[in-house]
């Protein structure tokens, strides 16, 4: 009896044992299928957007998972990083504008300037200085540069900081052919010392244009790119989440739209002070209600819809205008045209990328087929950045055009 009753109690161990192990396998099982990929008719009516995608979506994931999906294979994956690989290369632009495009002059590493002249032969290269120098406007200016260059840089620090495109030019330009036949020294010292006389003629030959609103555009740039990539990484975690997330990405659009048209109306029209501000103000208050519209809860509801699409389209097109004035005013400067080229082409990079977003192309053709990869809001986020960028190329236009033309 009693060896009776230890198998039955041994037995029931084993059971016992095979229940835990079957519930910490059915656990672990669960858990593995509850983070896979699912097909759009699974999903909660929240994250239904878009039909023709029709798997691999990621739905109510905890925070730790989502995450970590930045690197795993979805139907979100490209819309996360072709936004985050923009706004890290509009950071880059942002430090390389404000670090390398001629805008301030540090005279503090002129100081290093009289040791250069002394490894070279000075009479030489001060007469072919002064020989290329009257070529720049404001030529009497140009005496108090003659004596500093005889003496010392002392009070070089007293100098403003100012723009050096028209100096480096002109003696890329000059300098290189008229010492081609040269010593090897003299040649030596002229390319290191080139950025630095550049540098110290500024001063005495140019004013500075202020570089926010070129900055302003970047910001905005940058903002609305990480806020998109965000929403696309996040908004699968809840319907909250997925609600404020969608209203920032909305917010983002307005900055970068209404930011986008700063450089171009100021440096257009930084000399007639009216139509500046006159341009500036309706697309910043147009700009601002946009966000505020986008963010509000109460103009969410589905009466006030049409309000948000004029708002967003009001912005975009309400930068004819200022173009257009643009072109008539300075219709004989190449610049004028130049950056109107490349507007141009920003619009169209936008407009195109609208164009596939709204009409779900190519995926609507052929549903399933680009799930992962080629799908249509994946391709306008491209766009977006091409766009974003061709406005940053024509920026730099405007900022050199007026660091040499001023008003």
């Amino acid at each position: 009896m009693e060896n009776s009753n230890r198998v039955a109690g041994n037995e029931g161990l084993v059971e016992a044992d095979e229940v835990c192990l079957n519930e910490g396998k059915g656990k672990r099982l669960w858990k593995k299928m509850k983070y896979q990929l699912v097909e759009y008719h699974s999903l909660p009516g929240y994250l239904r957007d878009n039909e023709y995608i029709v798997g691999h979506y990621r739905s109510e994931w905890p925070l730790k998972q989502i995450f970590l999906s930045i690197f795993t294979i979805h139907n979100e994956t490209l819309n996360v990083w072709t936004h985050l690989i923009g706004f890290f290369l509009f950071l880059a632009l942002t430090i390389y504008t404000a670090m390398m495009v001629p805008s301030v002059v540090d005279f503090h590493s002129l100081q290093r300037f009289p040791d250069m002249l002394k490894r070279a032969d000075l009479h030489k290269i001060h007469s072919e200085l002064l020989t290329c120098l009257p070529s720049i406007p404001n030529m009497p200016h140009l005496q108090r540069l003659r004596d500093e260059i005889r003496t010392s840089l002392h009070s070089m620090d007293l100098l403003p900081s100012l723009s050096g495109w028209h100096i480096m030019e002109l003696l890329n330009n000059c300098l290189p052919e008229r010492f081609s036949h040269g010593n090897h020294s003299d040649v030596c010292v002229l390319r290191s010392m080139k950025e630095d006389v550049a540098n110290l003629i500024a001063p005495l030959v140019f004013r500075p244009i202020t570089r926010w609103p070129f900055f302003a555009f970047l910001g905005g740039a940058m903002f609305c790119l990480l806020a998109s990539s965000t929403c696309h990484l996040l908004s699968c975690h809840s319907e909250r989440l997925s609600y404020i997330l969608l209203r920032l990405d909305y917010a983002g659009i307005a900055a970068l739209i209404s930011t986008s048209f700063y450089p171009p109306v100021y440096y257009s029209f930084m000399c007639n002070p009216f139509y500046c501000n006159l341009y500036l103000g309706f697309i910043t208050i147009l700009g601002i209600a946009t966000v505020i519209a986008s963010l509000l809860p109460f103009f969410q509801k589905p009466e006030f819809r049409s309000l948000r699409a004029s708002l967003f389209f009001g912005m975009g097109f309400s930068g004819v205008a200022p173009i257009v004035h643009k072109l008539i005013l300075f219709r004989d400067q190449p610049e004028a045209l130049h950056t109107t080229g490349y507007e141009l082409l920003m619009g169209a990079f936008y407009g195109l990328g609208a164009l596939v977003y709204a009409t779900r192309i190519p995926e609507r053709w052929m549903p399933g087929k680009f799930d992962i990869a080629g799908h249509s809001h994946q391709l306008f986020h491209v766009l977006v950045v091409a766009g974003a960028f061709t406005h940053y190329r024509a920026g730099l236009i405007y900022l050199k055009w007026r660091d040499l033309k001023g008003c």
